[in-house]
């Protein structure tokens, strides 16, 4: 995975709102992801072009219709490599006080 890659992409807000619409509604086109938004087809369309190439957007040929779905893999990595981590122990600790303050502490 490039996570700079896909840091970069989900840096810009129109693209986190083009990944929210797919994550409403998966497998939309190119016109379906244009409506309703302040940019040109163009934009939306070269926004597309970086979610796919940080493999944010996977796309489907039907015909002559481009599908764009999402594909949650490199945010999930990111999400288990940065945040995951953290976590961790603060909810270990959490867990730990639970027991404690509930009296399950039966060592």
């Amino acid at each position: 995975m490039n996570e700079d890659a896909v840091f970069r992409a989900l840096a810009d807000a129109s693209r986190r709102q083009l990944l929210d619409r797919l994550h409403a509604r998966n497998g939309q086109t190119l016109g379906e992801l244009c409506q309703g938004l302040e940019m040109t087809r163009q934009a939306v369309a070269k926004h597309l072009g970086i979610l796919e190439e940080a493999n944010l957007v996977a796309v489907l040929w039907q015909g002559r219709e481009k599908l764009h779905f999402i594909n949650p893999v490199p945010i999930s990595e990111i999400a288990e490599r940065w945040i995951g981590k953290f976590e961790r122990p603060r909810l270990g600790a959490l867990a730990d006080l639970k027991r404690t303050l509930e009296g399950d502490d039966h060592d």
